[in-house]
């Protein structure tokens, strides 16, 4: 028996693709990276990208990129939103988070405060398509059979992003993780990618 997919050679495709894919999207894309900078640092005070540390691979802990959407002193502001938290389990999130920025918002819309990951793909922190990657003091509160879902590397997109991450409550998020990592293969990744752009563009996959 197993808990997560052996190590074959879709895992390696798996592998290659991110990296490639990756290092080729960044260049693409790098005028976009280079606008949506400049928009964040003349419309807010504070740094461009916002870094946190997540949770990855067998638990290793990894630093996570993302364009910045909240005021600069967000993470001092959480304790004071914590009883308008909309979803339940060890998460956070409100829907109309009075810490975004106005730029921030636009970004959320769109998920385009994800393109940074783009950087923890290329390194081999993380995939285009895995479970989401969590906090460490969300981790601190899982139940044994949610330590399973560490098994494969994050994903910037998921199960979780195209079901709607929004409205999820997180006993549902944590068994579409586990749902993707027990039936993975290079053509489930392959469809999740494909349900992602519409899921993006009509915002159901938004932060």
């Amino acid at each position: 028996f197993t808990a997560s997919p052996m190590e074959t050679w879709e895992m390696v495709v798996k592998d290659t693709i991110d990296r490639v894919g990756a290092f080729g999207m960044i260049l693409l894309l790098f005028p976009l990276f280079l606008f949506l900078s400049i928009c964040i640092k003349v419309t807010s005070k504070g740094p461009v990208f916002f870094v946190q540390e997540r949770v990855g691979l067998h638990k290793r802990r990894f630093l996570i990129f993302k364009f910045r959407t909240m005021v600069h002193n967000a993470e001092e502001l959480l304790e004071s939103l914590q009883d308008k938290n909309e979803l339940s389990g060890p998460v956070f999130k409100i829907k109309d988070d009075p810490r975004c920025t106005f730029v921030g918002r636009l970004l959320r819309k769109t998920s385009l405060d994800e393109l940074p990951q783009l950087i923890n793909v290329l390194k081999g922190e993380m995939s285009f398509v895995g479970p989401r990657p969590p906090l460490p003091s969300e981790i601190a509160q899982y139940e044994s059979w949610q330590y399973r879902r560490l098994s494969m590397k994050p994903g910037i997109s998921g199960l979780w992003q195209v079901s709607g991450r929004n409205t999820l409550d997180f006993e549902k998020w944590m068994k579409l993780d586990l749902q993707y990592i027990d039936n993975w293969s290079l053509k489930l990744d392959f469809i999740i990618m494909l349900r992602t752009l519409p899921a993006v563009l009509l915002g159901r996959g938004a932060s």
